[in-house]
C-alpha cells in the first residue's frame, strides 16, 4: 500500500495522472509548447472542420509536443467543436493533455463597413454575445480553457476595419475578472488581450493613454505580438546584408539576417516589458503571436524584401523556440497549419502560408527533424500521412531561397 501511495504521488507530480494545470503553471513552462490554431481547410470559413478533422489535428499537434492552443473567436462553431474534440480525446486516451487560450473577437460599431465607428465606447453589439459565449464555453470545459483573450489586434491603430480603444477591452476584461471573483468562472482562469507590441505601450507614444495603463493593471498577463517578417518591408532597419557580410556564403548571410530578425522580436518584447514596468505594473509578458510565412508573391517575395521562403521560416521558428524556451516565455507561434481562406482570392498570398504544415500534409522545413524522429508515424491529415515538404530534398528547397537585399536596396524598399 505504501508503494502504491508513493507511485500515485509521483505520478501526480510529473503530470502523468493529473492533467488539469492552471494558467499559472502552464505559461512560461517550456514543457507546455503553445501554437495558434485554425483547422480550416477550404477557401471559406463557411466550411467548418469536423470534430473528426479536429481530432486528427490534435493528435498531430500532440506529437509535436504542443499542449496549449490559441483560438480567435467563438462565433463560429470551430472553437466549441475544438473543445469538444479535446474533451473526447481526454476520455479516449487518459494521458492526452491539451489546453486552450480561448479568443473572444472584439469589434467597433459598424466594423468591416465603409464607416466603422471608432469613437470611445462605440462598440459592436456582437461583442456582448461573443463574451457571453466565451464564458459559457469556459464554464462547460473548465479543465481545458485556462485563458480568455479579449480581442485580437483590436487596439493597434492600423486595425482600420474594427479598431477599438483600450477602454472597450478594459470593460470586458473587468467584467470577466468580476465573474471570477463572484465564482462564475474559475479563480485560476487568466484574462488577457492579445495585441500588437505597440498596443501594449512598446511603440509610439500615441498609445500611452490612461486606459491602457488601467488595462495593463487589470489583465493577468500581457499577450503581445511581434512580426519581424512584416517589418522587412515596412521598417527594414534590420533586414539587409551589411557590407562586412557580403563575402560570406549565402547561407551564412541569410542566417545572420534571421538572427537579426529574432533580435528585433526580442527588442519589441523588451519594449513592452519596459513600458509595463514604467507605469508600476509587474505582470508576466508572453508572445501571443509571431510567425514567418513560407511563400509570397507580394511585397515579401523576390520583387520585394526577399524575406519569405520555407528556409527562412524554418530558421525563424527554431530561433524563436530556442530563445523563448530558455527565457521562460510562452510563444503562441503562428501557426499550426496553412489556411487558404485568409487570402482566398490569391493562393500565393503570404497570409495563406504561415503554417508549419501545409494543406498537402507536408511538414515544412522548420519541423523536418520531427519527421526524422518518427513522431508522425501512424498519423495523417485528411487521409494523407505527414511527410517532408520538397520530398525532404534540401537542394530543391534552396532553389526558392534568396539572400536579403543589400543596405542600399533595403533603403529603397523602406522608402517605397
Amino acid at each position: 500500500m505504501l508503494f502504491l501511495l508513493v507511485l500515485l504521488i509521483s505520478s501526480c507530480s510529473d503530470g502523468s495522472i493529473n492533467k488539469d494545470r492552471t494558467a499559472a503553471e502552464i505559461l512560461g513552462n517550456p514543457a507546455y509548447q503553445a501554437i495558434s490554431y485554425g483547422g480550416y481547410r477550404e477557401n471559406s470559413r463557411d466550411v467548418q472542420p469536423t470534430i473528426g478533422q479536429l481530432k486528427e489535428d490534435l493528435r498531430i499537434l500532440e506529437a509535436m509536443g504542443i499542449k496549449l492552443l490559441r483560438t480567435y473567436n467563438v462565433h463560429y462553431d470551430e472553437a466549441a467543436n475544438l473543445l469538444e474534440a479535446i474533451s473526447q480525446l481526454k476520455k479516449e486516451t487518459p494521458d492526452f493533455e491539451m489546453y486552450v487560450m480561448l479568443g473572444a473577437w472584439i469589434d467597433c460599431k459598424n466594423a468591416w463597413t465603409e464607416l466603422p465607428n471608432r469613437i470611445r465606447n462605440k462598440e459592436s453589439e456582437a461583442n456582448a454575445t461573443e463574451i457571453a459565449r466565451a464564458v459559457e464555453l469556459t464554464q462547460k470545459y473548465p479543465d481545458i480553457v485556462k485563458i480568455i483573450a479579449v480581442g485580437n489586434e483590436a487596439m493597434v491603430h492600423w486595425a482600420w476595419n474594427y479598431y477599438v480603444e483600450p477602454a472597450i477591452i478594459l470593460t470586458w476584461v473587468d467584467y470577466l475578472q468580476e465573474l471570477k471573483l463572484d465564482g462564475a468562472l474559475p479563480a485560476t482562469l487568466w484574462i488577457t488581450s492579445s495585441d500588437n507590441f505597440a498596443s501594449w505601450g512598446g511603440g509610439d507614444s500615441s498609445y500611452h493613454v490612461e486606459d491602457l495603463h488601467k488595462l495593463i493593471h487589470a489583465v493577468d498577463f500581457i499577450s503581445m505580438h511581434t512580426y519581424p517578417m512584416h517589418d522587412t518591408h515596412y521598417n527594414p532597419d534590420f533586414w539587409f546584408v551589411p557590407e562586412a557580410e557580403q563575402d560570406l556564403p549565402e547561407k551564412a548571410q541569410i542566417r545572420k539576417a534571421m538572427v537579426r530578425s529574432r533580435d528585433y522580436a526580442k527588442a519589441q518584447y523588451q519594449s513592452v516589458v519596459d513600458y509595463m514596468q514604467s507605469i508600476g505594473a509587474e505582470k508576466p509578458v508572453h508572445i501571443g503571436e509571431t510567425g514567418w510565412a513560407s511563400l509570397s508573391d507580394g511585397q515579401y517575395g523576390i520583387e520585394g524584401s526577399r524575406a519569405v521562403d520555407e528556409y527562412k521560416a524554418g530558421l525563424y521558428y527554431n530561433l524563436m523556440r530556442e530563445w523563448t524556451n530558455e527565457a521562460g516565455i510562452t510563444c503562441f507561434y503562428f501557426e499550426a497549419f496553412d489556411e487558404k481562406w485568409k487570402d482566398a482570392g490569391n493562393p500565393m498570398g503570404s497570409e495563406n502560408h504561415f503554417g508549419l504544415i501545409n494543406l498537402n500534409a507536408e511538414a515544412k522545413f522548420g519541423i523536418w527533424d520531427l519527421v526524422d524522429k518518427g513522431v508522425f508515424e501512424g498519423l495523417s491529415r485528411d487521409g494523407k500521412p505527414i511527410v517532408k515538404s520538397f520530398g525532404g530534398d534540401k537542394l530543391k528547397l534552396m532553389q526558392n531561397v534568396h539572400v536579403p537585399p543589400s543596405l542600399i536596396l533595403s533603403e529603397s524598399i523602406k522608402n517605397q
